[in-house]
């Protein structure tokens, strides 16, 4: 097999390789690499109430993309949509999830396809043991083996570890009495043990202090770095993106992508508001 049909558009941009040369002197045509996540002029409603206008985003493989925005701008909505909440109508656009069509699926689907929510506000479920609810959660979606056995039980003290949560938070009631801190880590560990394609994290920084805020981050790290899995971050602030550095930052304004570019947009962000991009919305 010539290796150089492996490469991807952005492996040789990465190497400053000549992609024209390569095909001329070994006869290789580059792999055209599939998108992780590609959203296509979506527009959603709820309600007769339209919220996004015509959303396009693509993440590859291994990418990592945050999503800014002041409240009501759609952020939540396009996590929502993701996921397959049945209260949104999506009338255009199309999103494909490694090459299949998103639209087609149920929710569960969109989960055993490997989309993890992270939700805003986490639900408590009295009754129902920590432990017992990661088990489930990782047989449902990544099915019955991988919530069995050595490989289970590591993968869960590692994340447990690096979170900074005690044994004894295994033996708790779902999201029962936690903190806001508590919440949050708690969504992350589900992620690490699920090990989704794709990644929504909605307002994870939420409720965070410093210390939680880093620490999620780590794990944030930790699931999506050096993989083949992407994350898409929505969030008002700044704050998590300093620990957690995104290849793009997308500002969302009345339900349109006005402005996209590097991590250092969001340090933009941060310092001038939001109202000099408001423009390009109108």
């Amino acid at each position: 097999m010539n290796l150089f049909r492996t490469l991807t558009e952005k492996q040789i941009w990465e190497a400053g390789i000549d992609k024209w040369r390569i095909e001329v002197l070994f006869g290789g045509e580059v792999m055209g690499e599939v998108a992780l996540l590609e959203i296509n002029g979506l527009r959603t409603s709820i309600e007769d109430t339209h919220i996004l206008h015509g959303i396009n985003l693509k993440i590859m493989p291994g990418e990592i993309h945050a999503v800014m925005g002041r409240n009501g701008s759609g952020k939540s909505t396009t996590a929502n949509v993701l996921m397959g909440h049945p209260d949104y109508e999506v009338t255009d656009g199309t999103i494909y999830l490694d090459g299949k069509d998103l639209l087609e699926m149920e929710a569960h689907e969109r989960a055993r396809s490997g989309i993890f929510l992270s939700f805003q506000y986490p639900q408590a479920v009295p009754g129902l043991q920590v432990g017992n609810f990661l088990r489930r959660s990782v047989a449902a979606v990544r099915g019955e083996e991988a919530a069995k056995g050595a490989e289970f039980r590591s993968t869960l003290k590692e994340g447990m570890d690096r979170l900074g949560l005690d044994r004894s938070f295994l033996s708790r009631y779902v999201n029962d009495g936690f903190s806001g801190g508590e919440k949050k880590r708690f969504e992350i560990l589900q992620m690490m043990l699920l090990k989704p394609r794709l990644a929504i994290l909605d307002e994870t920084d939420s409720g965070l202090d410093i210390d939680g805020i880093r620490t999620v981050a780590e794990g944030i790290d930790a699931a999506i770095r050096g993989t083949t899995s992407g994350a898409l971050i929505i969030t008002h602030y700044n704050r998590i993106l300093e620990h957690v550095k995104p290849d793009y930052v997308h500002v969302l304004i009345d339900g349109r992508i006005v402005k996209s570019g590097g991590p250092e947009l969001a340090s933009e962000l941060e310092e001038r508001g939001y109202d000099w991009v408001e423009g390009d919305a109108e």
